[in-house]
């Protein structure tokens, strides 16, 4: 009889464990198929908030480019124009050659302005072109000095990353010009042990970096940089300048 108790208990032991590990199996199943769904849905998340910013960008990029091309009209071709009819007005021949003169130096400029419409000259030039232009492009209004020091192999962009790395770059460099007063703007293209990076610095007014609000630029840089899995890390102080780096995104990844 005490035998018999043992094999009952036994065969009760063992379909009860049978029951829980199989109860265990079914949680650990459904805990996974959770945990699939929530990757996923975060994984949608992303690649919409991805897909936003290079709208917003290629839209923040477009209404720069119109405003730029609103002034050219007005204070560069609308004066040639205006040049070329006085000199058609003219009865001496040498005037109308002039007036043509013009008039194929108004076409050469449209057709230069036609082309800034579209954001696929993001493919035509280099990061490094761009920084330089931008560079260049300060240094003569005679706002500051500028340097640009290239320390790494050429860099090799996708059209997505490059289009998000020149907004950014473009903010930072817009920040320092309104708000920093610099007399020196230097940036860098560099490599370490982790990958290149670029860094954005000026000798400027500088700031108290722990007291940036979380509704300010530096916020949305720093996202927009994520998005391409990039990062954003800033250096400021008072009276000490800002140094901005750039860590760029992995293009084999």
């Amino acid at each position: 009889m005490e035998f018999e108790n043992q094999i009952y208990i036994i065969i009760y032991s063992t379909i009860l464990l049978a029951g829980v590990m199989s109860t265990f199996v079914v949680a650990m199943i459904f805990i996974h198929r959770q945990r699939q769904v929530q990757n996923q849905q975060e994984m949608d998340r992303l690649k919409a908030d991805y897909e936003k910013t290079l709208v917003d960008i290629e839209n923040e990029i477009q209404q720069e480019t119109l405003t730029q091309i609103g002034r050219e009209l007005h204070d560069n071709i609308g004066q040639l124009l205006s040049l070329a009819k006085l000199n058609f007005n003219s009865s001496k021949p040498e005037k109308k050659m002039e007036g043509q003169n013009i008039l194929n130096q108004v076409i050469q400029e449209v057709r230069a302005l036609s082309k800034t419409l579209n954001v696929d000259w993001v493919e035509e030039i280099t990061l490094e072109e761009f920084i330089e232009q931008q560079l260049q492009k300060i240094e003569s209004t005679g706002f500051c000095k500028t340097s640009l020091k290239v320390q790494t192999d050429p860099l090799e962009l996708r059209k997505d990353h490059k289009l998000v790395l020149i907004r950014v770059i473009q903010e930072v460099l817009n920040n320092a010009i309104k708000h920093a007063s610099p007399d020196k703007i230097e940036i860098r293209l560099m490599q370490n042990g982790k990958g290149k990076y670029l860094q954005i610095k000026d000798n400027g007014k500088g700031f108290d970096a722990k007291n940036v609000s979380q509704g300010s630029g530096m916020t949305n840089l720093n996202k927009r940089m994520a998005t391409i899995g990039g990062k954003f890390e800033l250096q400021s102080a008072l009276d000490e300048g800002t140094e901005i780096r750039l860590s760029l995104p992995n293009q084999e990844s």
